[in-house]
């Protein structure tokens, strides 16, 4: 290798910095007139601006979401449920009668839909009315439950 055959390496090239005078043009890449062409423009996103109209008060929260009920008929229990058994949530949870979140606990309520021959103790669940005249009626009892 001789001094004339040795070449430069390609990135010895700077980029170049826009809008610093010198030769890049007289608007260096802002255009010509309005907000975006001056110095220290900058203007918030429409994000904030929905932020901004937000209510800020003391005690301020967002309405709080509303608790989904489980509703369970009688004729659900009819099959899932044997003559005397007791029915409480792990007992449904178990038999995979309810969907249950993992982050909460959602009530169940047992409705009066379909027909019930099975003496059911119910322990710690809403019921209906006239779910709670079925049970009675087939012989089983509620526990701790409210209407």
């Amino acid at each position: 290798m001789q001094l004339h055959e040795i070449k430069k390496p390609n990135n010895l090239k700077k980029r170049t910095r826009v809008g610093r005078g010198g030769k890049k043009g007289t608007y260096s890449g802002r255009g010509m007139k309005g907000q975006n062409s001056r110095a220290g423009s900058s203007r918030r996103p429409a994000w904030r601006d929905a932020l901004k109209s937000l209510p800020k008060r003391r005690g301020y929260q967002f309405a709080p979401v509303s608790v989904k009920t489980f509703a369970v008929n009688l004729a659900v229990l009819e099959k899932g449920f044997n003559d005397g058994d007791t029915v409480n949530y792990a007992k449904l949870e178990e038999k995979r009668l309810i969907r249950v979140r993992k982050s909460r606990k959602e009530p169940i309520k047992i409705l009066g839909s379909g027909q019930l021959t099975k003496k059911l103790i119910i322990e710690k669940l809403m019921v209906s009315a006239s779910a709670a005249k079925k049970i009675e009626q087939a012989g089983g009892k509620i526990i701790g439950g409210a209407a």
